[in-house]
């Protein structure tokens, strides 16, 4: 039976009861969840604990996490702190982490490996930018970052990957359908038995001609996250590719 995770992703947005106020419309809005499809948001850290109570079908996650679980990292969150919170999940390599925090695939990897540790499904996101695609090199750079993962001996079946191309992030732009089934079935020669998500301006109006290729197991949501109403469209499209 096909698999899809619908997953939002909320970046540095909705703190307090704003937070709750969209958390629970979402919550409300797929009552008879359909089995084979998986809803998770990421809100910032502040509004976890505000949701970490209120939800039962939608799970949570969040949207980093540091390798060790105590000490001198000020700034950081400890993955045993989100563990205290209920969260499900993980996101990790996000490219606005790598671009304006510079992480690059060994913090990925370290990453990683106590995300494993620790029980969490985690999401991976690889991706290239405009400047890579234009000089062909977009699947030589994918399956560094892949390759990274896997040779570090961490796939496991709580591992997803997120293919999200870097010029389609906040842009507006979209991989067409071919273009991410492409590079989903790339990534799933080397991690078969993975679920492969795709990010990228995904929204109510493009989501079916995405998750109905055969190697899209579902979305990593940016700003359609944010409405409820487009979210739960996302989420409908999928239950009914079932």
């Amino acid at each position: 039976m096909r698999r899809y995770l619908i997953a939002g992703n909320w970046k540095m947005n909705l703190g307090g009861k704003d937070a709750l106020n969209c958390a629970l419309e979402i919550e409300n809005g797929i009552e008879g969840l359909k089995d084979g499809v998986e809803v998770m948001i990421a809100p910032p850290f502040t509004s976890i604990p505000i949701l970490s109570d209120k939800l039962k079908k939608v799970k949570l996650g969040a949207q980093n996490m540091f390798y060790e679980e105590k000490g001198a990292y000020t700034g950081e969150i400890s993955p045993i702190f989100l563990l205290d919170f209920n969260v499900k999940y993980v996101i990790l390599g996000h490219s606005e982490r790598r671009k304006y925090f510079k992480e690059d695939d060994e913090l990925i990897v370290k990453k990683a490996k106590k995300a494993k540790e620790t029980g969490f499904k985690f999401i991976v996101c690889v991706g290239e930018t405009i400047e890579e695609r234009e000089k062909g090199l977009e699947k030589k750079v994918v399956e560094k970052q892949v390759r990274a993962i896997i040779e570090a001996g961490i796939v496991c079946e709580n591992l997803i990957f997120a293919y999200e191309p870097v010029w389609a992030i906040g842009t507006g732009k979209v991989a067409t359908p071919e273009i991410a089934e492409e590079m989903h079935r790339f990534i799933k020669g080397f991690a078969k038995e993975n679920m492969v998500i795709y990010g990228g301006s995904v929204d109510d109006k493009n989501a079916k001609g995405l998750l109905e290729m055969p190697n899209i197991d579902g979305a990593l949501v940016g700003g359609a996250s944010l409405k409820p109403e487009k979210f739960l469209t996302i989420i409908k499209t999928a239950e009914n590719l079932l």
